[in-house]
């Protein structure tokens, strides 16, 4: 899979364009104003970044992504699985849980997933 790794901000920034997209830069600004507190420079400037690197498209000032939010989400969730848990989902899933309990609909949808995903 491709590095499609974002830090904080920039997932923020992501979310309100795949929130709202297609949308003028216009209106990007207004919502990064609205929901970041970001002036229109750094609304800019994050977007010219995104842009370079592949994750949005600002063209004829109407921005949308170019990388769908799920692909960012499975990247972070595999790295951070990777990286902390030596790619061990049961463990992660241990200490995740913590000695939460779940409720019996939660139960039955993880199952219903890993047996979707069982390979």
């Amino acid at each position: 899979m491709e590095n499609l790794k974002l830090c904080e901000s920039d997932y923020r920034f992501m979310s309100v364009i795949w929130d709202s997209e297609p949308l003028s830069s216009r209106h990007l600004v207004e919502l990064c104003a609205e929901r970041l507190n970001w002036k229109k420079a750094t609304t800019y400037t994050t977007l010219k970044k995104l842009c370079d690197k592949g994750f949005a498209k600002n063209e004829n000032t109407i921005v949308t992504s170019l990388v769908p939010r799920e692909n960012v989400q499975a990247f972070a969730s595999e790295h951070f699985v990777s990286h902390t848990f030596g790619g061990s989902l049961p463990m992660f899933l241990v200490s995740f849980l913590g000695g939460k309990t779940i409720t019996d609909e939660e139960a039955a949808e993880l199952k219903r997933l890993i047996d979707e995903h069982r390979g």
